[in-house]
């Protein structure tokens, strides 16, 4: 797990060890800013690389405590761990060459998070004058030029994710691979639908 995910400067094992994190304490938090000397960025990553080391046979249980909470960090809605859960998930299993499925209405819950929002992707403003269009389900945001493909797909973008560009196409493509930032090549990973159930999910696979 000490291979790199795919959020620059984060191990695949940090990465791991921040969705544990989901439910940190109020005290633990404020203790960790205080650390990272106000800076939230650096706070997250300490945090995690504090936490990642812990034997990774803890991070399973950790997790499994968390199914069905509610609880979340003051001043987000239930969308925010959500999005963090969908990406993240990507960012650990891609680089690993590991299959995850991505339930398609969660997907498109979280995009439609992200469009909508600024701090901390942009993506609004970063990628105006692009429209984004999902083709396996109802789901479009922005004007202009079009981008298509599973909305898995445009999820990884839509927050600078270029592994998701391998699964898209339309015209603004290669306006939209300028856009995002450098990162690993988008050529390598590409989403696929199932239908076995779960149906309505999408699995990025290695190719």
């Amino acid at each position: 797990m000490g291979a790199p995910s795919l959020c620059a400067g984060w191990r695949v094992r940090d990465v791991a060890a921040h969705l544990t994190q989901a439910r940190l304490g109020l005290v633990p938090a404020a203790v960790a800013v205080v650390r990272a000397r106000g800076n939230l960025d650096r706070m997250i990553h300490d945090a995690a690389v504090r936490q990642a080391r812990l034997p990774v046979e803890q991070y399973a249980p950790r997790l499994r405590a968390m199914v069905g909470s509610r609880r979340k960090v003051l001043g987000l809605t239930e969308l925010e761990p959500l999005i963090d859960v969908l990406l993240h998930g990507q960012d650990i299993a891609v680089p690993l060459g590991r299959r995850r499925p991505v339930p398609t209405p969660a997907a498109a819950a979280a995009a439609t998070r992200v469009w909508s929002i600024g701090q901390p992707w942009h993506a609004r403003k970063r990628l105006s004058g692009l429209r984004f269009t999902a083709t396996d389900t109802a789901w479009s945001v922005g004007e202009g030029a079009e981008v298509r493909g599973p909305i898995a797909a445009l999820l990884m973008v839509l927050t600078g994710r270029p592994a998701g560009l391998a699964a898209l196409s339309g015209e603004a493509l290669v306006e939209l691979r300028r856009r995002l930032p450098a990162g690993a090549p988008a050529t390598a990973y590409r989403p696929q639908v199932i239908e076995s159930p779960p149906s309505t999910a999408n699995v990025w696979p290695v190719t």
